[in-house]
């Protein structure tokens, strides 16, 4: 794999692990991603005590980080695959039918690094890309899919509409990477 690929990966692990629970190596289902990242909060609201709890939420974010030569039309299937088939039974409903009590929302996100660019019928594919599902009419939260790309041939950065927040922090770590570069060369 591209040694960009590595760089472009190491420095959004470290930004990541401010938040973030960071698993390397990390297995889902019958594959290995290079990592995920888990966060998790929790927003509880009392009547004096403790124990006269009015509400609560729970809020996660279910990151896995890939490293690919190139995406395509397959991959995008396989990205929705990933989430209905993976993430979302295994991250989000940890095996049960709802998620526990008090779930409010969870955030599946997949963050590509592309050594290439796609053509633009798959990166509109990619900006078109949906999937928001949610459990007991929301009662029981949320949950919805988002995509970041990062493609290390032109340092350009696309992401799903749901991920349109992912884009500042993405196309932030191409700067950083170049800065630091300028720096060992002068």
């Amino acid at each position: 794999m591209n040694h960009a690929c590595d760089d472009y990966l190491r420095e959004l692990l470290r930004r990541y692990r401010a938040n973030f629970d960071i698993t390397e190596d990390f297995t889902l289902g019958n594959k290995v991603y290079p990592a995920y990242a888990r966060f998790f909060s929790l927003g509880e609201k009392y009547v004096l005590k403790k124990e006269a709890k009015l509400w609560a939420i729970r809020a996660y974010e279910h990151v896995l980080f890939i490293k690919i030569k190139s995406i395509d039309d397959n991959f995008i299937d396989e990205m929705r695959r990933i989430f209905v088939e993976q993430m979302e039974p295994t991250l989000v409903l940890k095996g049960e039918k709802y998620p526990e009590k008090d779930h409010m929302c969870s955030y599946m996100t997949i963050v590509v690094i592309s050594e290439t660019s796609p053509s633009e019928t798959v990166l509109k594919k990619l900006k078109r890309f949906s999937y928001d599902r949610g459990y007991l009419f929301n009662l029981r939260g949320h949950c919805e899919a988002r995509i970041g790309l990062a493609c290390m041939d032109n340092q350009a950065v696309f992401t799903n509409c749901m991920g349109k927040e992912l884009k500042p922090l993405l196309t932030n770590i191409f700067i950083s990477l170049k800065r630091d570069k300028e720096e060992k060369v002068s």
